[in-house]
C-alpha cells in the first residue's frame, strides 16, 4: 500500500471526545480532543502497517449527524 492514503471517519462520541474507523480496514482508535486524536490515528496506522506497506497520507473525514425537517 505504500504510496497511498488510508481514510478514516471522524465523528463524535456518544461518551465524549472522538472516535476515529479505517475505511477499508480493521482500525479504530478514540481521543478527547481532535489534536489527540490526530496523535493516536498516526500511531494507530504505524503500528498496524510495515514501514514498505504504510500509506503516505492519512485522510479525516469528519462525519456530523444533522436532521432536516421534511
Amino acid at each position: 500500500m505504500g504510496g497511498s492514503e488510508i481514510i478514516f471517519a471522524v465523528a463524535e462520541s456518544p461518551e465524549g471526545g472522538y472516535e476515529a474507523r479505517a475505511l477499508g480496514h480493521s482500525i479504530f482508535t478514540q481521543a478527547e480532543t481532535l489534536d489527540e486524536l490526530r496523535a493516536s490515528v498516526r500511531d494507530t496506522v504505524r503500528c498496524h502497517f510495515d514501514e514498505a506497506g504504510r500509506p503516505n497520507v492519512i485522510r479525516l473525514h469528519l462525519v456530523t449527524g444533522e436532521l432536516i425537517a421534511v
